[in-house]
């Protein structure tokens, strides 16, 4: 039976992913903030389905020594894990303008160091064949207007991703990076409420996924051992003219946010 390892499990896709791998009959590890009541009657509904099992391992994604823990904890209970997925993450939709420093560190320092920890905590615990992967984001290819802080943090996922691969594949410890557009998830709706109106305007062009759809297409990814994972035609279309026609992208959004600074004017 295989040992599934999800951060940010307790919600969104991480949540969706658990489920999916509980079904199958995956033991299921999830590290999180909490899980509320609601969620771990999902996951153990699902778990019931694949007759299988879960348990949750708190932890903060920030604190290196916790994850350690957690991770360790996972371990000893379940065993190595064959894929261990980072899903924890924020997402703030700010101008730099709106934004404060701090506001900016504490992205930086859930995404990105937070990846960070979580990779340096499970990968010598792996055997060869195992995978690790990353969600990023598209905005970690293609970054938006009022993303400085998010895009920041998944543009640097995708890099560590990256580098990972490199260092640990000739190891046979597999890498998979996903990145996603937009996902209808609680954080999407958090942000709709308030976020930038050019900001969400621009998102509009990679459209928003229904989470079913969403993971349904990253874990097929992960069956099929694939490195990058972007979810719906959209998704891809947009990531392929952002990596291979950067020039006119950028006219393009440049374009867009000249008529949206129209629309919603910068206030002095």
């Amino acid at each position: 039976m295989k040992h599934i390892m999800i951060t940010g499990g307790g919600s969104g896709l991480g949540l969706g992913m658990a489920q999916r791998y509980l079904k199958r009959g995956m033991t299921v590890s999830v590290l999180d903030l909490l899980v509320n009541e609601e969620n771990q009657a999902k996951l153990s509904k699902a778990a019931a389905e694949g007759k299988t099992q879960w348990a949750f391992f708190e932890m903060n994604i920030t604190d290196d020594a916790a994850v350690a823990q957690a991770v360790a904890e996972a371990i000893s209970q379940f065993g190595s894990p064959d894929l261990a997925v980072n899903s924890a993450g924020v997402v703030i939709n700010k101008t730099v303008a709106d934004m404060t420093p701090a506001d900016f560190r504490r992205v930086i320092d859930i995404n990105l160091n937070g990846s960070l920890h979580f990779a340096s905590a499970v990968l010598p615990q792996m055997k060869k064949g195992a995978r690790l992967a990353l969600v990023a984001s598209l905005a970690g290819i293609t970054s938006n207007y009022g993303y400085s802080a998010y895009a920041a943090s998944k543009f640097g996922v995708v890099g560590l991703a990256t580098a990972l691969r490199y260092e640990y594949e000739p190891l046979g410890i597999h890498l998979s990076c996903i990145c996603p557009p937009e996902v209808h998830t609680p954080l999407v709706d958090k942000e709709r409420l308030e976020g930038n109106p050019i900001s969400l305007e621009l998102k509009k062009t990679a459209g928003c996924m229904d989470p079913e759809d969403a993971c349904d297409q990253i874990v097929a990814g992960l069956d099929g051992r694939q490195w990058m994972i972007i979810p719906s035609f959209t998704g891809k279309l947009t990531g392929f003219v952002a990596r291979h026609m950067p020039g006119a992208f950028n006219a393009y959004i440049q374009m867009t946010v000249k008529k949206l600074l129209k629309q919603y004017p910068i206030e002095a």
